[in-house]
């Protein structure tokens, strides 16, 4: 039996991966924030013994504890963490409210982390894996999206050298990190003041769908690979800002000025 948590699981990738997983004949607990948009998932899926919905809000501890204890309840054993859920924003740092860095920093970072160290000796015990969506954000600057790029950055270190200590273990580490991906992150993206972003979205590249990415997420843990950096522009951008930072800073600006002069104005905290 392998038995396989998934944060963020109502939507977008982590409801890809859900899907995948489940045709592969895994047992799954589907964790999110929204319970309505969690049990028609269930449904979806056939509502059988394999799936098992709890909602949470990662940012909250006892709501953390709560998914381990449930898991460990229901099925006796964790296979595979999936860290999956994540916000974002789209408004310049200088007009940000804290209050936004600070919600991107416990949701992308801080729960991630928090679950992770809870969920820690189930995964001791079946010698599992832990698989981590980061972004090419946190490998380098995106205009108007500071927040996300230093969540994403600290996720990416912090889970590389938690890899170091669980490796001896027989723990296995997958960092992914995706660059442009079609879900609704984006569409719930934070603006300036908290609210939901206005102004559209600016990219660099095509876009990859959730069920794409599913599949070679899954098939880089079949490989037992530690990395995965699966689209052309998350790969030639990393390169090009180790190598010609100059000339990556000016296409970036370009391509993103709608997001380096978006917002409010400079909010009052």
């Amino acid at each position: 039996m392998m038995v396989t948590l998934i944060t963020g699981a109502a939507s977008g990738l982590g409801w890809a991966m859900a899907q995948y997983w489940y045709r592969a004949g895994h047992h799954l607990v589907l964790a999110d924030i929204d319970t309505q948009a969690l049990l028609l998932r269930k449904t979806e899926l056939g509502a059988d013994d394999r799936v098992h919905t709890v909602t949470v809000d990662v940012t909250r501890t006892a709501d953390l504890e709560r998914l381990v204890r449930e898991t460990e309840n229901i099925f006796g054993r964790l296979d595979l963490l999936v860290n999956n859920a994540g916000i974002t924003h789209r408004s310049p740092a200088t007009d940000t409210h804290p209050d936004v860095f600070r919600k991107v920093m416990a949701v992308d970072w801080q729960g991630p982390v928090e679950l992770t160290q809870l969920a820690l000796p189930l995964l001791e015990q079946s010698r599992g894996s832990i698989i981590c969506i980061g972004s090419m954000a946190g490998w380098m600057p995106v205009p108007g999206r500071a927040g996300y790029c230093a969540a994403k950055s600290a996720l990416s270190q912090f889970f590389e050298v938690l890899r170091l200590e669980l490796e001896p273990k027989g723990i296995h580490v997958l960092m992914v990190y995706p660059s442009f991906l079609d879900t609704p992150i984006e569409q719930n993206a934070l603006g300036a003041d908290g609210k939901r972003a206005q102004h559209a979205r600016s990219t660099i590249g095509g876009m990859s769908s959730a069920d794409d990415m599913a599949k070679m997420i899954d098939h880089a843990l079949a490989r037992g690979k530690r990395w995965l950096m699966p689209e052309p522009v998350s790969r030639v951008g990393s390169l090009l800002w180790r190598i010609a930072p100059a000339f990556y800073l000016r296409t970036v600006r370009r391509k993103f000025a709608s997001d380096l002069h978006a917002g409010p104005g400079n909010p009052t905290p």
